[in-house]
């Protein structure tokens, strides 16, 4: 950012110098003097290229006074440009700007995507759990050397994580990051205060957009949920209950650290929601043969427009109903296939 803004204003003030130059010689040298002679004259004295004066400067000596100084401060800035610009090049910035562009360009073409605010500890374990579970995504993040951390140490596969360079709390940004058409946003900054601002905005940009953030202090959680958050979490909280659950559930605590963990499969506990006019809806869990058919199990279920109370362990007398939830647990790509299933039912009725 800052050799780019230097490049700027080197590049400005090479443009200053050269119509203050032609501007010079138009008016000191009177009549005889054509635009093209002084545009011609002003260059050939910039880029110090040696060539003969076409502009007779010898019978002219304010002409000449002036085209000392148009050489003395002129040369400098000209140098100063090509020094700036040899850095940008060195420096790649040109190759990010074509990067910038192409990853602007996926990030375009992206719909029920997430957005990750904050790449530091507690964001960059959102992103590997999105990246496990295929699920397409955009981090913002502000500070330059922890994106370069990030990259280095996922490697070559960091090249198609797009992450957009920036303030999160900026509503330009979030509209790069693709808010608009976005599923769901995480405010995962270090400050109670950020998140704060981004819940604010990314509400105020969307009425239907989930926002999960996290705090630190326990008064901001009541405040993020005022301000639109659909829910809040406490790292310091939930390492508590983590260590609690190890010394008294250790075996539970070890099966989800299996099931969050093994490379081979990747098991999760995730939602179905069964929309109206699905294919789902006035049929039981045994018609739909969810173990069976799906490889899943289903754990809990409740009825989003109903009492919105979980049913722990459903039995298969069980009936769907539009805004049923089914809480599952399997392999992503079974889940996957399940939720397609039960939306694709829903498109075609509708």
């Amino acid at each position: 950012m800052e050799l780019r803004r230097r490049l700027k204003y080197a590049i400005a003030a090479l443009l200053l110098i050269l119509a203050f130059s032609v501007t010079g010689y138009l008016l000191i040298g009177g009549s005889s003097v054509t635009v093209l002679q002084a545009i011609y004259m002003a260059v050939i004295t910039l880029a110090g290229v040696g060539y003969g004066e076409i502009i007779d400067t010898a019978h002219n000596p304010a002409l000449r006074i002036f085209n000392m100084f148009v050489v003395l401060f002129g040369v400098t800035i000209t140098v100063y440009v090509f020094s700036v610009v040899t850095a940008f090049l060195v420096e790649g910035e040109i190759t990010n700007i074509f990067w910038r562009r192409k990853m602007q360009k996926r990030i375009s073409e992206l719909k029920n995507h997430y957005i990750i605010c904050g790449l530091g500890d507690t964001g960059r374990f959102a992103v590997e759990e999105l990246e496990k579970t295929g699920t397409a995504f955009v981090v913002i993040e502000g500070n330059q050397e922890v994106i370069a951390k990030f990259r280095e140490h996922h490697g070559k596969a960091a090249e198609d994580i797009l992450i957009l360079s920036g303030d999160a709390t900026d509503e330009e940004i979030l509209d790069q990051a693709g808010i608009e058409r976005a599923r769901g946003l995480i405010a995962a900054l270090s400050s109670d205060k950020d998140n704060l601002v981004i819940t604010v905005m990314a509400r105020q940009a969307r009425e239907d957009l989930r926002i999960v953030a996290r705090y630190t202090d326990p008064k901001f959680s009541d405040r993020m949920m005022k301000a639109g958050a659909n829910s809040t979490v406490s790292p310091n909280r939930i390492g508590g209950l983590r260590l609690a659950s190890e010394a008294l559930r250790p075996h539970v605590v070890g099966f989800l650290d299996l099931m969050l963990r093994e490379q081979s499969r990747t098991l999760r506990i995730e939602d179905i929601e069964v929309q109206a006019g699905s294919s789902w809806v006035g049929q039981t869990l045994g018609d739909l043969k969810m173990r069976s058919r799906h490889n899943l199990l289903v754990m809990a279920a409740k009825n989003l427009l109903g009492d919105n109370a979980f049913i722990a362990n459903p039995t298969d007398t069980l009936r769907i109903t539009g805004g049923t939830v089914l809480i599952v647990m399997g392999d992503v790509n079974d889940i996957r296939r399940a939720r397609h299933e039960a939306e694709a039912h829903a498109a075609a009725t509708v």
